[in-house]
């Protein structure tokens, strides 16, 4: 069984996502670090946030979701609720739908963390 970990906030991708050739990350910034990119790690979270990102204002509704996944709706809520407990998305109610944005911070950051290299 998955073991939880607590949402991804910004200043919380701030301190963990350092570059990794850059010093030693402590254990609980690792953590959350390994629970991004474990959430990156399935092809349909990845194409999940092409897609959003890729929408018209940058936000996609659950409903319009499904489709070009072919995964069932369910499916597709256990994805985004990997995503949004990375921090990796936001989700807004609004009424009985789901909308979803990505947080290009966050994504930013983890780019910034894997590509940095030591001077």
């Amino acid at each position: 069984m998955a073991t939880a970990t607590a949402p991804l906030t910004a200043s919380d991708a701030a301190s963990c996502c350092s570059p990794l050739t850059g010093g030693t990350l402590d254990d609980a910034a690792a953590t959350r670090l390994a629970a991004m990119f474990k959430a990156l790690a399935d092809p349909a979270r990845v194409k999940l946030i092409s897609l959003i990102a890729a929408s018209d204002g940058g936000e996609a509704c659950i409903c319009d979701l499904t489709g070009p996944l072919g995964l069932s709706q369910p499916t597709v809520s256990h994805h985004m609720k990997m995503l949004v407990d990375t921090g990796l998305v936001s989700r807004e109610q609004r009424g009985k739908w789901a909308y979803y944005r990505v947080d290009t911070t966050t994504l930013d950051r983890i780019a910034a963390a894997v590509s940095a290299t030591r001077p």
